[in-house]
């Protein structure tokens, strides 16, 4: 006797414009799985797309609204991975290897003919399954070992877990001593495209080498974790909004501004960020901090990619860079004796700097008195 439907049973889809097929793959099929109908190839369509319980397709090729490779075409290209992942086997009386060729170049997963017989339809739906279930583990698997590890092994940033773990305990201090706390998340725009033109191992690569970047300028209190396939997330301790976002629009420029080479073309850097900061906003946990600089990053536009990288002369030292970070990340009301000794450190290059503006102002010779002054 057949069992009743649902109950952690497959479910299958069979697409075929032919009443008898359907029938008779129905009868196959459902003393083990649950199965869907659909006579033409457009509510086929709409049932994947609707029916997040479907596990496997099988469709004919020669339809009415929308014809097997139609359907094919909609499933590959879907932007939903559940759908773009789906399996499809194509049931057909066309059993010639131009026709099997073609199916196979627009995605499907097998071809079977509307003359197999049952064991055949059943062995291969599965071994479909299996592969399905195979790949189900291994994605539960890297869920797991997401949420046990504290580093993201392309990168070598945090994980996102450990990230929240390290922030909720840097809200925590911030809420109970009154000190600042920012968010700033990066999206790097461009990832998916590099990632299309040159593969994803060179994508990952720019991933990395980005991550270290970062690295590179921020501070031992601060924390950096990935946070999605394209985008990081900083956790600035001791930090205003205003200085939060200063320091991210530097850091969006030298991204967009780097000269990243692959086999002798460039590879240009888009980005986007997305700021939040106690204080400035109302977030009553770290996750609804972190939440809203992300929400804020899908709002933003992307920095456009610079046509070169700014002359070397123009830019700032690294350990220049880190020192103005540090600085900047001193809240006001604890500036004091610092905020004096920097000014009287920095006055006598201001005066030289001046000077050499007045005898010939440009840009350059401002940068040519302030490294004569120091």
């Amino acid at each position: 006797m057949a069992r009743k439907p649902g109950a952690g049973r497959p479910r299958v889809l069979i697409i075929d414009d032919s009443k008898f097929v359907r029938t008779t793959f129905r009868r196959i099929l459902e003393s083990d799985m649950d199965v869907r109908e659909e006579a033409d190839g457009e509510a086929g369509w709409q049932a994947i797309a609707s029916d997040a319980s479907v596990q496997l397709v099988f469709c004919d090729i020669t339809m009415p609204n929308m014809d097997g490779f139609g359907v094919l075409r909609h499933v590959r290209g879907s932007p939903d991975e559940r759908i773009r992942q789906l399996p499809v086997i194509v049931i057909s009386g066309d059993e010639d290897e131009a026709t099997r060729r073609r199916v196979r170049d627009c995605g499907a997963t097998d071809f079977i003919s509307k003359n197999a017989d049952a064991t055949e339809v059943l062995s291969r739906i599965d071994n479909q399954l299996r592969l399905l279930r195979a790949k189900e583990d291994a994605k539960e698997s890297r869920k797991a070992a997401a949420q046990t590890g504290t580093h993201d092994p392309l990168t070598g940033a945090f994980s996102l877990h450990y990230l929240l773990t390290e922030g909720r305990k840097q809200y925590a201090y911030a809420r109970r001593h009154g000190t600042p706390l920012s968010v700033v998340t990066f999206r790097i725009d461009s990832h998916r495209q590099i990632a299309g033109k040159e593969g994803k191992e060179v994508a990952g690569q720019v991933l990395a080498n980005i991550a270290r970047a970062i690295q590179g300028v921020l501070r031992a209190e601060d924390a950096l974790g990935r946070s999605g396939d394209d985008a990081f997330t900083v956790i600035l301790g001791g930090t205003s909004g205003q200085q939060a976002a200063a320091f991210a629009r530097r850091l969006r420029d030298q991204l967009v501004s780097a000269k990243i080479e692959f086999q002798g073309r460039a590879l240009r850097i888009q980005a986007s960020i997305g700021v939040a900061a106690l204080g400035a906003d109302t977030a009553a946990s770290m996750e609804e901090l972190m939440r809203l600089a992300s929400s804020r990053l899908m709002q933003a536009e992307p920095a456009a990619p610079r046509a070169s990288a700014p002359a070397p002369a123009r830019g700032l030292p690294p350990d220049v860079e880190r020192a103005l970070q540090v600085l900047e990340g001193i809240p006001a009301d604890r500036l004091g004796e610092t905020a004096l000794e920097v000014l009287r450190r920095l006055a006598p290059m201001l005066r030289a700097a001046s000077k050499q503006v007045r005898e010939e102002p440009s840009a350059d010779a401002v940068l040519k008195a302030l490294q004569r002054a120091k």
